[in-house]
């Protein structure tokens, strides 16, 4: 996926309404009526978010006798997760040090009980 093509898609995730129209199209496809029902926002209002939408990947459109129907594309949305992961494992691993920064700072303070009362003591006077 290509960074403008990222862009696109957290432009479109950037808004709630854009959201859960996202939400509600893991339903099935619906109509322009149907997806601004629980808004309270005017149909060319929803139209201009389905485009969006739409210039993101993140649906298409077809029609259906007189109705347009939009379909959730999830691909873009793998895409995103994908690229998320990176700063999963970078957080992860952020916690496991910090993990095992406490754990040693626990076992210094097993190993010797009076100088981990004089560090909390001092802490306290800093404080």
């Amino acid at each position: 996926m290509a960074t403008d093509q990222l862009s696109l898609v957290f432009q479109a995730l950037a808004d709630p309404i854009r959201r859960a129209i996202l939400t509600r199209l893991t339903n099935g496809d619906a109509t322009v009526a149907e997806l601004a029902e629980p808004f309270n926002v005017t149909q060319p209002a929803i139209s201009r978010h389905l485009k969006v939408l739409e210039t993101a990947g993140l649906i298409s459109r077809s029609r259906r006798a007189t109705a347009r129907l939009s379909h959730l594309e999830a691909e873009p949305l793998r895409d995103v997760t994908t690229w998320l992961a990176r700063y999963q494992r970078f957080w992860d691993e952020s916690h496991e040090r910090l993990d095992e920064l406490l754990a040693a700072l626990q076992n210094n303070r097993q190993d010797d009980p009076d100088r981990a009362e004089a560090v909390s003591m001092k802490g306290n006077e800093d404080g």
